[in-house]
């Protein structure tokens, strides 16, 4: 992984390379953890050569996984960064792009690059904080908490 920031100021923008192999949710929480990025915005594109997405299924409060045990391209990942209890938290959601031209999508659970996904990240001043829901069981954004302030 290369990290470069290339806007500073109260709000940081950083582009990162992830290349064959690498893990980008642990490296992403590594960078917004070591920058201290608690309330940031993410794109990227790219490629993985396995990844498993999910879907929430609110009736047993888990993700339903859907796993792509295949090169994809990653058409769209987006997601935040927001502190969580243990640190910060991601929340991403992916389009990937099968071989036949299909598209499956969901919330981005694993992945592993292959040959490399090229990511922005937009740091803002502001943190965010996620607090745990009690119906869903989700660690949901809580923007009125003071910490975001």
């Amino acid at each position: 992984m290369q990290v470069r920031r290339i806007k500073d100021g109260p709000e940081r923008v950083y582009a990162i390379v992830f290349q064959t192999g690498d893990n980008p949710i642990e490296g992403l929480k590594a960078v917004a953890r070591d920058e201290g990025l608690g309330g940031s915005s993410v794109t990227a594109i790219g490629a993985f050569q396995r990844a498993v997405l999910g879907f929430f299924d609110f009736e047993r409060k888990d993700y339903h996984r859907i796993p792509v045990a295949e090169q994809c391209e990653v058409v769209s990942l987006m997601g935040n960064v927001a502190e969580g209890p243990d640190g910060p938290g991601l929340h991403l959601h992916a389009v990937l792009g099968k071989c036949d031209g299909q598209a499956v999508a969901g919330h981005l659970l694993e992945a592993e690059v292959h040959p490399t996904l090229e990511v922005m990240l937009f740091g803002s001043p502001a943190h965010l904080v996620r607090r745990k829901d009690t119906e869903t069981g989700l660690a949901l954004l809580a923007p009125s908490h003071p910490e975001t302030a």
